[in-house]
């Protein structure tokens, strides 16, 4: 009940405080943030690490399908499978059984 109430409060504070700053500070703020998002240098930081953990979360794939794989229902199994082919096919991304893909 108390992390209810604490949340109720902050939501309340959050509205007034926003509504206070009105229209044209959010514009402001949401400006900012676009030019933020937008900058070179975060854009490759953004990339880089999204490069990065997805070299993580397919090392993740091998060791796991490696170590419990063989306890592992064979549709599971099936699908770590296709993740050690990295979802491609002749050189092309594609999508993989999980509907994502290697972009």
């Amino acid at each position: 009940m108390r992390y209810k109430l604490t949340f109720v409060v902050g939501l309340a504070l959050g509205y007034v405080i926003g509504t206070r700053a009105g229209r044209e500070r959010y514009e402001q703020l949401k400006k900012s943030a676009k030019d933020f998002s937008q900058n070179p240098a975060v854009r490759n930081a953004a990339e880089s690490a999204a490069q990065t953990g997805r070299q993580v979360a397919g090392k993740a794939a091998h060791v796991v399908g490696d170590k419990v794989g063989d306890r592992l229902p064979s549709s599971v199994t099936d699908r770590f499978q296709t993740l050690r082919g990295n979802g491609r096919s002749n050189g092309k991304v594609a999508e993989d059984d999980w509907g994502t893909s290697n972009t």
